[in-house]
């Protein structure tokens, strides 16, 4: 089995402490911006975190609500799956806990389609955890790949995710779409429903304006070279509970501001300073360092709003601006009398669906969605929560839930049924867009304003990653080039191999 790669070492023969004049404002509280103001806070700078909202999480936010039969829950804004290759965020989560103990493992990762379809479900979690290897066992076991349509597949494009390299793959495959990669593979309908429809759509693109490259490093990161297998974990409670309290509290204790509630509006350079943000009815905030951790749309709008910004750094305001988005998706939690099969997995991802893409059972994953389901006894209620992660952009989103309603009451009948008590959807439009062509001036952490720091899970980075763990990567190293410029050992960062396990092998 191959071991994780130390992308970067911790440096002993280094301070690792900062100088009591070292500050930072970190703005954005999802994943990004408490890894980054967590790493520079235990160093010793003085950090302010700022985050619009009421609350921290991001795209893993938490809110109250009072459900139709009166009872109070914690609602999230969707299910994420933490994958065990997630090294770099996995370090920060171990910060809360060592051994991780506010994690359960999911189970299986089956693709499924309704019944109507002809194909048995299958689950791609219990393969060999070497590279290469969990390849051979998937080809053989599959029933997705039968040998003699293999003859038909393009060795050439089919040995790209084996010859992943970071720079060679965005050079040969930028230029084209996912869709474009796909239809040259020559793999069976079956084969490319099974792995790679549902592969792209989990990162809310389509294949048409998914980058080829992209999807080529995906493939990399999380199947050809992860030494993890496909297996996921869950929290056992809601985000609140799990992750965002306890970091508050941790990032207090190590002397960092948490501001919620408070809404950069646009930042400057300050000359000597550094830079300031300034704040929607309250003073500007001052520092030496500035992170920006917002989401696509957030910092698209935060670079128009900075006139001092985009004249001392016009290149990088272009490139934001021109940052592409991701379809929108629509996450639906429904509440529901009755159950479904207790045979079915805790998270299905489903192809050939026209809207629903995933389905997770809350109430067999999270605590708070367990004790209200059992309020009325065992198997009398359900939490089921759907997703659709590439949905057409110009249909109404009580029209999105109802069609991913009937489509899972195709996938699982059981499911028409349930009476669904109380739903809570919601539609957002604030996933990064990878679209062809775009690689080449994706913003990375460092930008060519001083002192100025992006991170994000859009943000361009060398490290294999995407995702929450894209978040953490891209935060860590914007922490460390902070850290460096203070004049202190970095933080350690561990991913997997940063290339394909044939790419050395190339002409």
């Amino acid at each position: 089995m191959s071991r994780p790669h130390h992308h970067v070492r911790a440096r002993p023969d280094l301070p690792q402490r900062v100088g009591p004049e070292a500050s930072a404002l970190v703005v954005g509280g999802g994943i990004a911006g408490v890894t980054a103001a967590l790493v520079l806070a235990e160093r010793g700078v003085k950090v302010e975190l700022l985050e619009a909202a009421p609350h921290l999480g991001g795209r893993l936010g938490t809110w109250d609500r009072r459900l139709a039969d009166g009872s109070e829950v914690v609602v999230e804004h969707g299910y994420h799956g933490f994958f065990r290759q997630y090294y770099t965020l996995r370090d920060i989560l171990r910060r809360l806990d060592p051994d991780l103990g506010f994690l359960r493992d999911v189970g299986g990762y089956p693709i499924a389609s309704r019944p109507s379809v002809g194909w048995e479900p299958e689950d791609f979690t219990a393969l060999p955890r070497t590279p290469l290897l969990n390849l051979v066992a998937l080809v053989l076991r599959s029933p997705s790949f039968k040998l003699g349509e293999l003859r038909h597949v393009n060795a050439d494009e089919a040995l790209a995710m084996l010859h992943y390299d970071p720079v060679r793959t965005y050079a040969e495959h930028d230029h084209r779409s996912a869709a474009e990669l796909l239809d040259s593979l020559g793999f069976s309908d079956r084969g490319r429903a099974m792995l790679f429809e549902v592969f792209a759509h989990s990162f809310f693109n389509v294949e048409q304006r998914y980058s080829a490259a992209e999807f080529l490093a995906m493939c990399h990161f999380y199947f050809t070279a992860n030494p993890e297998g496909l297996g996921m974990d869950a929290t056992t409670e809601d985000y609140r509970t799990s992750l965002w309290e306890p970091f508050t509290r941790l990032l207090e204790k190590h002397g960092a501001t948490v501001s919620t509630g408070t809404r950069a509006v646009a930042v400057r350079p300050d000359g000597a300073h550094g830079w300031a943000v300034d704040v929607e009815g309250e003073p500007a905030r001052h520092a030496r360092h500035l992170v920006v951790t917002t989401d696509v749309p957030a910092t698209r709008d935060l670079v128009a709003a900075s006139p001092e910004l985009v004249a001392a750094a016009p290149g990088l305001a272009r490139r934001i601006a021109a940052l592409p988005s991701g379809e929108p998706y629509v996450v639906a939690r429904l509440f529901c009398e009755g159950d479904v099969d207790p045979a079915r997995a805790v998270f299905t991802g489903v192809t050939r669906e026209e809207v629903l893409d995933s389905v997770a059972l809350f109430h067999r994953l999270e605590g708070g969605s367990a004790r209200w389901a059992a309020e009325s006894g065992p198997g009398r209620r359900s939490v089921i929560e759907l997703h659709s992660y590439a949905c057409p952009s110009g249909t109404p989103t009580d029209d999105l839930v109802a069609a991913m309603r009937t489509e899972l009451a195709a996938l699982w009948p059981e499911t028409a049924d349930l009476r669904v008590i109380d739903v809570e959807a919601h539609r957002y439009t604030n996933a990064p867009g990878f679209d062809p062509g775009y690689h080449l001036v994706r913003p990375g952490v460092l930008t060519d304003a001083r002192g100025l720091r992006l991170a994000g899970d859009w943000v361009a980075s060398d490290v294999p990653s995407a995702l929450m763990e894209r978040a953490a990567v891209t935060a860590v190293t914007a922490a460390n080039d902070v850290l460096r410029e203070e004049g202190v050992g970095p933080e350690p960062m561990r991913s997997i191999r940063p290339r394909g396990i044939l790419a050395g092998r190339r002409p």
